[in-house]
């Protein structure tokens, strides 16, 4: 008598497997449609319908994923963090010198503001962050740890030449390029936010310009 093995066990195994990935895909949607109406809209005024029809799906469908609106802000701002630590990540790869690091992350970093949503939604939460009634990240604390770590490598690689210290310089530029991000956001939808990014860095960073001319992401005159 010849022993059959059931397919059962496999095709469960696949069926479960589809599952997650739909799964997977539907939480991307309603985390992308959550991205655009807090970008566009603040987060008061969206709602979980606002989310479900930017989605193409019920309130349902994004309740089964997401408890509330607070969850799906706290899930935006961690996409938020997640794709300035690639873009850091992104550039660390580059091998640039110190201070040329800073500037290309900077610019980079002002590109992403530009051209994705999430990086703007991400920004808008965190100013309404008093707004959201839940404890979201402490705002670019990572970013400037950073950033000063790079500029402390260059410290140790020649004398100070009487510019601020690392911690100093990065606490600046930080503060400088996330007002310049809301000021380009309110002015022209961050559609120049490069360029104003390279003026300020100019302005700051005494001697910037070779440096800047090392960044292959840089607006070079």
């Amino acid at each position: 008598m010849v022993n059959r093995v059931t397919p059962w066990p496999l095709a469960s195994h696949q069926e479960k497997t589809l599952k997650q990935e739909r799964a997977v895909r539907t939480r991307e949607r309603v985390l992308d449609a959550a991205a655009k109406a807090f970008a566009v809209k603040g987060y008061p005024a969206v709602t979980i319908l606002d989310v479900a029809r930017s989605a193409g799906m019920t309130k349902g469908a994004v309740y089964f994923h997401y408890d509330n609106k607070e969850a799906l802000a706290v899930a935006v701002t961690d996409l938020f963090y997640r794709r300035i630590a690639a873009i850091a990540d992104s550039v660390e790869e580059l091998g640039l010198p110190p201070v040329s690091s800073v500037v290309e992350l900077l610019v980079r970093t002002a590109v992403a503001f530009r051209d994705e949503t999430v990086l703007q939604a991400g920004a808008r939460l965190q100013l309404e962050r008093q707004l959201v009634g839940i404890r979201l990240p402490v705002p670019y604390e990572a970013y400037t740890d950073l950033i000063t770590s790079w500029l402390a490598r260059k410290e140790r690689t020649g004398p100070r030449d009487g510019s601020p210290s690392p911690t100093t310089l990065a606490t600046v530029l930080v503060s400088a390029f996330f007002g310049a991000q809301h000021i380009s956001w309110v002015l022209n939808n961050h559609a120049d936010l490069p360029e104003r990014t390279i003026a300020m860095l100019r302005t700051i960073i005494p001697c910037a310009e070779e440096d800047i001319d090392l960044c292959p992401s840089a607006p070079h005159r």
